[in-house]
């Protein structure tokens, strides 16, 4: 079973369901805290579509009201200081402390293919209906901390673009081939270190290339984390992780010797690019 996740204290989030249930043909199947649920059957496996009444950053204890999850996907709002339209994807969990739900040092399983396949169909849609979005992978950051595969696809980053139907129409499609072509997995899967928290150069990889990014950790964290994480990023990657892709100029001069070093313990291939 497949599980799509919206919030009713997340407007962006709502207008996302809502596409989706426009787009798609679901059946109103009982509901989940009080707010309905909804039911589709896509390549054989059954998919459910339900709201929380909580910020899905707190839905630690989600997986427990569900057995034999495959893979959980939220729809979100993605919010930024700059407010610059984006379109976004990345697996949640935490790197070191847990500011913004989750377990601290503990990372959901991430998905690469499913991420890569949403990536995908935001920036080909973002063209073609002209939108003027970025379209990006972020790092790995923020609740839940889930022992499933689970994702978030965002709009962002301010007001204007959680209310954008067409945005998160494209948002929604995302979604749904994540979840449509989940058993596909076409690409390698890396891990990614270095750079900003929105990744360009990886993002453009995971466009142009057979490579699907799984846990990615900027530069900003390479202070706070040990071989103990990387080893864990690469373990709970639901495809086996081929290298470690390193965003080199992104990595600051002071962390590169304790990185290499860590890398070592962990033993995985290393890319710089």
């Amino acid at each position: 079973m497949i599980l799509l996740v919206s919030s009713r204290k997340d407007v962006a989030s709502l207008n996302i369901a809502r596409q989706i249930l426009a787009s798609v043909h679901f059946e109103e199947a009982g509901s989940f805290q009080g707010n309905p649920a909804y039911e589709a059957s896509m390549n054989r496996k059954t998919i459910k579509l339900m709201t929380l009444n909580e910020e899905s950053v707190n839905a630690q204890d989600l997986t427990s009201f569900f057995q034999d999850l495959e893979l959980v996907v939220f729809v979100s709002r993605h919010r930024s200081e700059s407010g610059t339209p984006t379109l976004s994807v990345h697996t949640p969990g935490n790197l070191s402390s847990a500011e913004l739900g989750g377990i601290p040092r503990k990372v959901s399983i991430s998905p690469a293919n499913a991420m890569r396949n949403a990536l995908r169909v935001m920036a080909d849609l973002n063209g073609k209906m002209q939108l003027d979005y970025e379209v990006s992978y972020e790092c790995t950051h923020h609740g839940p901390s889930l022992n499933v595969p689970a994702m978030f696809v965002e709009l962002g980053s301010s007001a204007t673009q959680w209310n954008d139907l067409d945005a998160a129409e494209v948002v929604g499609r995302a979604a749904i081939e994540a979840v449509s072509g989940f058993d596909v997995r076409k690409a390698s899967a890396v891990l990614g270190i270095g750079g900003p928290h929105y990744n360009a150069k990886f993002t453009r990889m995971a466009l142009d290339t057979d490579l699907a990014f799984g846990h990615i950790i900027p530069k900003y964290a390479l202070g706070a984390i040990d071989s103990e994480i990387i080893r864990e990023c690469a373990e709970r990657t639901l495809e086996k992780v081929d290298r470690v892709i390193l965003d080199w100029k992104g990595i600051r001069s002071e962390n590169k010797t304790t990185l290499v070093r860590m890398l070592d313990e962990v033993g995985l291939p290393v890319e710089k690019v």
